[in-house]
């Protein structure tokens, strides 16, 4: 009998504490409507392989979803519990195999079952389980997320990837830790490339792809390249994998934009195709797709015109950035591509003071500008790709949430104290996660105690900071004294509270203050 429960998965590695936006059950709404769709509803969800847990909790603490999820490694496991705990939330998460949670008979039917990344990492066997699970856990007009890795974009690098993975488990030193053995598989691949192998001149992505390996954290590298079953899919074979469970593609979780990633001449190939299956995988190939974010449904409801109409303009959306970090352009399959200023400017000057609007708002605040509301849909759906903004949930909703996300927020500003592997707070308002590193953790968990003012932001946080032999990087170098250091806090701290603070609060992300006069995570030294 096979004893090894990590079935030829890296589970020496933690992994990291990522937060997938896409599996926000908010997030289907732009998207949904984009596609002509209208947006289920969801009150049961579901995620598949959650690894440290952030964006499970995060989701359950934030919205009224009753939500379930699995990772078989335990510590992971015991990690996301112990967010859970801290929320109250209401959520169960369990370490089983896939072979024993697939199976149990104590689950709820599902709105929503979320996959990110796991689909390419697991054994055929999983794939399998993991589909007979949609099949019969999924409710009638039920959406399932997956990202995945994807060909063709993956195409040339499989040989390399099996040649790296040989090395680490067969030619590495057998004695060492994954990490020191990936480390060996990607220095044998600089000495192959330095060898001018004609693989690589006919394949020129391989030194790019060894490149990129080199500058990987070694936990990404060894969940996402060193797992014994990694497989990119190509969407034709995705689309087959999840027949049997009756699912049909709705639409991109990124929001893919064929004006802006594809030639004339491609955007008029894709036209002229009418199996949706086959435009995408076509369209993958123009665009040398790597990584696929789908939205797949058990059964889509079209919307007429009017409906479609009507549902586009009652979605409530709110800016989540600073309006002066909103960039000027975007990255694009055919290169930086400028915001139209007659469209995006007045767009962002409604939604600047952070106040949810709906998107039959917007249109008035657009009347005297080229902004209809086609122009508005594509131009929000860019911000969303971008995280600038979101779709909101309803005030109740909001209320509802609110305890639990700032008991979570204090749990994990607690953890910035030590360590910077979180870099996600809770909102109430987006049902979703808002992105603030470490330093702006530790400047909220500051600005939150009474009195402070902004002059003591920079002073504390580097109490925190300078003991554990921590200095700030500025220009990639290492600031060398204190008086650097805090200068460069102060300065931080400044742009802090005047820019990112408002829009914080505004969210709902600064816990309130009855909670945190029984359990704010700050110590100063004189305490």
């Amino acid at each position: 009998m096979n004893t090894d429960w990590t079935e030829g998965y890296v589970a020496e590695l933690a992994y990291p504490h990522a937060y997938i936006a896409e599996l926000n059950p908010l997030r289907l709404q732009l998207p949904f409507l984009r596609a002509g769709l209208a947006v289920p509803e969801v009150r049961t969800a579901c995620e598949l392989g959650f690894g440290q847990g952030l964006s499970v909790n995060i989701h359950a603490a934030a919205s009224p979803v009753a939500w379930h999820g699995n990772d078989f490694n335990p510590d992971q496991a015991l990690h996301a519990n112990a967010l859970a705990t801290a929320s109250g939330a209401r959520l169960g998460l369990t370490d089983e195999a896939f072979a024993d949670f697939c199976v149990r008979d104590d689950l709820p039917d599902f709105d929503f079952i979320g996959l990110n990344g796991v689909w390419s990492w697991v054994s055929d066997q999983n794939r399998a389980l993991i589909v007979d699970f949609i099949r019969r856990k999924l409710k009638l007009g039920g959406v399932v997320y997956v990202g995945y890795n994807t060909q063709p974009g993956w195409a040339a690098s499989i040989p390399v990837r099996e040649l790296l993975l040989h090395y680490a488990q067969h030619v590495a030193a057998p004695g060492d830790g994954i990490s020191s053995r990936i480390q060996a598989a990607v220095a044998f691949a600089e000495d192959l490339l330095a060898s001018d192998p004609a693989f690589a001149r006919a394949n020129p992505s391989m030194a790019a792809l060894v490149a990129s390996m080199k500058g990987q954290d070694t936990h990404y590298l060894a969940h996402e390249f060193f797992n014994s079953s990694w497989r990119p899919m190509s969407f034709t074979d995705m689309a087959a994998a999840l027949q049997p469970a009756k699912l049909r593609y709705a639409c991109s979780g990124h929001h893919d934009i064929d004006r802006l990633n594809l030639s004339p001449q491609q955007q008029s190939l894709l036209n002229g195709i009418g199996d949706p299956v086959f435009r995408e995988s076509v369209r993958d190939f123009c665009v040398n797709q790597q990584f696929r974010k789908d939205y797949w449904v058990k059964g889509a409801r079209p919307l007429n015109p009017l409906e479609h109409v009507q549902a586009m303009r009652a979605l409530r959306v709110v800016l989540q950035t600073p309006r002066a970090d909103v960039a000027s352009a975007v990255v694009t399959e055919l290169g930086y591509t400028a915001l139209d200023p007659a469209v995006f400017g007045p767009l962002l000057d409604a939604l600047a003071d952070h106040v949810p609007q709906s998107l039959g708002e917007l249109e008035q605040a657009c009347t005297n500008t080229p902004a209809e509301l086609p122009q508005i849909v594509e131009a929000l759906a860019l911000l969303e790709s971008n995280g600038d903004i979101s779709a909101v949930q309803t005030d109740a909703e909001q209320a509802s949430a609110r305890p639990h996300t700032d008991r979570l927020n204090i749990y994990l500003l607690g953890k910035a104290l030590g360590s910077g592997d979180i870099a996600h707070l809770a909102s109430p308002l987006t049902g979703g996660a808002v992105l603030l590193n470490r330093i702006e953790q530790l400047f909220l968990c500051s600005a939150l105690e009474t009195p402070c003012e902004v002059s003591d932001l920079a002073p504390r946080v580097w109490q925190v900071l300078a003991p554990q032999g921590k200095k700030l990087v500025v220009n990639g170098q290492a600031l060398g004294t204190d008086a650097d250091n805090l200068a460069e806090l102060d300065r931080l701290a400044q742009v802090f509270v005047q820019h990112k603070l408002p829009v914080l609060q505004a969210l709902g992300v600064c816990p309130g203050a009855v909670l945190l006069d029984s359990t704010h995570p700050w110590k100063t030294p004189s305490d």
